[in-house]
C-alpha cells in the first residue's frame, strides 16, 4: 500500500481543515485525525488489489490505499467527501452507520468461491458496532472462514455519546474476524472545531449525468 507517512497525512487534512475554515467548503465532512499511526501499520498487511470498505471519514483510508492526494481534494471541493470510490483501488465507502459490513461480507464470499488470493477489510466505527448488520455481517464472515477483516476505529463517540453511556459494562467478545484499536480524535464529530463562524462562499455543485 503507498507508503505515506504520519505527517503527511496531518499535513493533507490540515489543507482541507483550512479550505473549509475559508469557506470554501459548504459541505458536511468529517475530518480525520489521531489514529495515523494506528492506520499506517494495519495498511502494511493490505496489500494491493485487495477490497477497501470505508466510512464517512475515509480521507486517511483513501491516501493510504494509494489513491492520489489530488484526486481526493477535487472529490472533497465536489462536495464528495464521504462518498469517496476508486474502482481501481477497489475502494468504496458509506457514511451510513454500518452500512458496508454485509456488502464486505458479500465480496469476501465471492473472492472464496473464485478462489482468489484477495482480502476484504471493512473499516467500522464504534457506533456502527452497535448496529444488528454489523453482528450479521461479523457471524457470517466467521462462519464461513471468509477472507475478510473487519476493523473498528474506537473513539468512543458514536455521534456524541460514550459507550458507557450507551450500553454500560456490556463487552462484545468478537471473533479473530474483528480487530479493534482505540485512539482520540483530533477533530470533533463533523467539521473542524473551529472557534468562529464560517460564512460559505457559494460554491457551484457538480451536476452528475444519469
Amino acid at each position: 500500500m503507498k507508503n505515506k507517512t504520519a505527517e503527511q497525512l496531518i499535513q493533507f487534512e490540515d489543507k482541507v481543515k483550512e479550505l473549509f475554515e475559508q469557506g470554501e467548503l459548504p459541505f458536511l465532512m468529517h475530518l480525520c485525525g489521531g489514529n495515523e499511526q494506528q492506520l499506517i501499520d494495519i495498511f502494511k498487511q493490505i496489500n494491493k488489489g485487495d477490497y477497501i470498505f470505508s466510512t464517512h471519514r475515509s480521507h486517511y483510508h483513501y491516501l493510504l490505499a494509494g489513491g492520489s492526494e489530488k484526486n481526493l481534494l477535487e472529490k472533497i471541493k465536489d462536495g464528495d467527501s464521504m462518498f469517496v470510490f476508486d474502482k481501481k483501488l477497489n475502494f468504496l465507502t458509506s457514511s451510513i452507520v454500518a452500512g458496508v459490513p454485509c456488502v464486505a461480507a458479500g465480496i469476501a464470499l465471492a473472492l472464496k468461491k473464485q478462489k482468489s488470493d484477495k482480502h476484504v477489510w471493512c473499516f467500522v466505527g464504534d457506533g456502527a458496532e452497535d448496529e444488528g448488520s454489523f453482528y450479521e455481517a461479523v457471524r457470517y464472515v466467521d462462519g464461513w472462514n471468509l477472507p475478510c477483516i473487519f476493523v473498528i476505529e474506537d473513539n468512543n463517540r458514536s455521534v456524541a455519546t460514550e459507550k458507557k453511556d450507551r450500553y454500560g459494562k456490556s463487552v462484545m467478545d468478537w471473533p479473530d474476524c474483528v480487530k479493534r484499536y482505540e485512539y482520540k480524535p483530533t477533530y470533533p464529530h463533523a467539521g473542524s472545531e473551529c472557534k468562529f463562524m464560517i460564512k460559505f462562499k457559494n460554491v457551484r455543485i457538480k451536476s452528475y449525468k444519469k
